[in-house]
Formats: C-alpha cells, sequence, structure tokens
C-alpha cells in the first residue's frame, strides 16, 4: 500500500463526514484511511462506520491525551510506505493522491508538504481568513505556497514522510506547533524535505474571528518555545508581527499626541489588504473582512509572541530554557 492517512479527531463529525466524503472521490485508490478519535465526547464511529464500505477505513478510539499522540496511534496502525497527515477540517481534491504520486516519482522526497485554498463552499469568513493566513502581504506567504520570506516547512493539515523518516526520527512531540519541531528534526536527520504544490488541500481553519484570534495568539506564543528547541529556528519573517503590533501602537500615539498625519500608513496597508484581497477573491465583501482577519492575523500572533518572548527569554518564567533543551533532546 502507497499511502496511510491519519487523521486525529476531537469532536468533529461534520467535519470528518466531509473528509471522509472527499477521500471516497479521490481519482487514485491506493490509500488507507486511519481516523484516530482523541476521546471525543461526540464521537464520529457511525460516520466512520458509512465510509467503511467505501474506503480502507481504520477507526480507533482512544482517552484525550491530545493530537500529537492522537497521530502516534495512528502510526502504529498504518501500513503505508508514506505516512499521510490531514486535519480534520480539510477538504481533500478528488486528484490529490495522482497529484501526490506523479511528484514524487518525478521528484522522490522523504518529506513533502502542500498548500491550502479556500473551497467556493466555505464562509466568506472562512475565505477571509484563508487569505489572511496564507497572503505575502500578511504572513510573507509562509503558508501559501507563494514566494516567501522563510523556507518551507511542511504543516500537518497537509504533509506526509516516509516510513523511513518516522523508523529514524520518531514520531511527534505533545506541544503547540508540534508540525514544525517534527519538520525540524527531519530536516536536521539529513532528508530531502519539499513543497509539492500540486498538492494542495481546501482548509477550513477556524470559523470564527474570536476562534482565530486564539489560534494565531498560540503561534506566536509557540514560535518562542521552539526558537528555546532551536536557537537557530528564529527568522525575520517571525518577528514582523510583533514589530507591526508595537508599529501600530507607536502610530496610534503619535497620532493622538501629535498629528493625525501618523496614523496615514497603517491605512494604507489596510486599503492594500482591502485592494488585495478583494481582487484574488473576486468579492468586496471577502476583502472587507480580509481586514479584520488580518489584523487579527497580525497583532494576536505579534502578542503571543511578546507576551512568550518577555515570560521565558527575559524573565525566564514557566518551562526554563533547560527544559526545553531536555524536551529536544527527548527526556
Amino acid at each position: 500500500m502507497d499511502y496511510s492517512v491519519i487523521v486525529p479527531v476531537y469532536n468533529r463529525r461534520d467535519e470528518v463526514r466531509e473528509l471522509l466524503e472527499s477521500l471516497s472521490c479521490q481519482e487514485y485508490k491506493d490509500f488507507e484511511v486511519i481516523i484516530v478519535e482523541d476521546g471525543s465526547t461526540d464521537p464520529c464511529c457511525d460516520i466512520a462506520d458509512r465510509y467503511a464500505s467505501t474506503l480502507n477505513l481504520k477507526y480507533i478510539y482512544k482517552e484525550n491525551e491530545g493530537r500529537s499522540i492522537a497521530r502516534n496511534v495512528g502510526i502504529e496502525a498504518s501500513e503505508g510506505r508514506y505516512l499521510i497527515f490531514f486535519d480534520s477540517d480539510c477538504v481533500i481534491p478528488p486528484q490529490y493522491f495522482r497529484e501526490l504520486t506523479k511528484a514524487l516519482q518525478s521528484c522522490p522526497l522523504d518529506c513533502f508538504g502542500g498548500p491550502d485554498a479556500a473551497h467556493v463552499s466555505f464562509s466568506d469568513t472562512q475565505k477571509a481568513i484563508n487569505f489572511a493566513m496564507t497572503s505575502f502581504l500578511t504572513t510573507g506567504g509562509i503558508r501559501g505556497g507563494r514566494i516567501k520570506f522563510e523556507k518551507f516547512v511542511p504543516r500537518t493539515f497537509n504533509t506526509g514522510f516516509s516510513r523511513e523518516v518516522y523508523e529514524r526520527v520518531g514520531g511527534f512531540r505533545e506541544m503547540f506547533s508540534e508540525d514544525i519541531d517534527m519538520s525540524t528534526r527531519i530536516k536536521n536527520a539529513g532528508f530531502s524535505v519539499g513543497l509539492i504544490r500540486e498538492a494542495f488541500v481546501y482548509h477550513k481553519r477556524r470559523v470564527d474571528f474570536k476562534k482565530f484570534l486564539r489560534q494565531v495568539y498560540v503561534f506566536g506564543m509557540s514560535r518562542i518555545t521552539l526558537k528555546l528547541l532551536y536557537p537557530d529556528s528564529l527568522k525575520i519573517v517571525h518577528t514582523l508581527p510583533a514589530l507591526f503590533l508595537i508599529g501600530t501602537i507607536a502610530l496610534i500615539m503619535l497620532a493622538c499626541l501629535v498629528s493625525w498625519w501618523w496614523i496615514l500608513p497603517l491605512v494604507a496597508y489596510f486599503l492594500l489588504i482591502l485592494v488585495m484581497a478583494t481582487v484574488s477573491t473576486g468579492s468586496l465583501k471577502i476583502g472587507l473582512l480580509a481586514v479584520p482577519a488580518s489584523a487579527i492575523q497580525l497583532w494576536g500572533y505579534g502578542y503571543g509572541f511578546l507576551k512568550a518572548f518577555v515570560t521565558k527569554i527575559i524573565f525566564r518564567r514557566g518551562r526554563n530554557v533547560e527544559e526545553e533543551i531536555s524536551m529536544r533532546k527527548g527526556k
């Protein structure tokens, strides 16, 4: 068997149904699907049963321990040569495995990932959030598979690696940004890592701004944890949201205390986001929603980054550097 698709699930019945439906429509069929229910109070076993006749599907229920441990349980139950990981809120285009197979045959990779996109059926808010997370204007293109400031790092909403990688590197660690940690360990072990643009998924992300704010805040905090684990991993692009937050506060203060002209750079930036989002999505409404989505992405991530930097690095509170290094060594 070529591929084992592993999906951790926690109270996501509707998402699992859409994911399994999309997997049942794949043009390339040589794969198994392993759903690992991580202690859900509203399990999806009945939904998995509906697709048991159309998919090579395994359903595993376990107590709640976190998504990384759930993925590792799925790996242990898998049989494929490549281990593929999707989030439960993804919808997989029918050509995904055909394009993935074609790409791996022409350019073999030990570890790979693909970009994400917004499906036409997604809500306007979801499409605006997708723009905020993938646009060069907001994230430097790190997640969008386009021109970017940082080398591509596979993430678990759409990634895979060979069984040999797992046997040498081990599984996921239960931590925030566990996918970046895993990708870094794979790269440091000397395996080849690359982006396959044709193997994209439709990723719903968060369905409202409040949940999105919480998500990017955690992303910002976890970047400092990664810096403690891998001192060379922090790049300029990772500091930009924090700098943007500081700059925003400074401009607002100058506008209030000196002259309103100081607010113009901020207004111009968000107007550019409005125009770019409107043009790329073909919708003025999504363009308007992309403005607060982008502000949340930048300010939320920036605040989480600054808070973790001050507490963990300056004041050395919470998990200290020695504990982070111990985690790196697997102690």
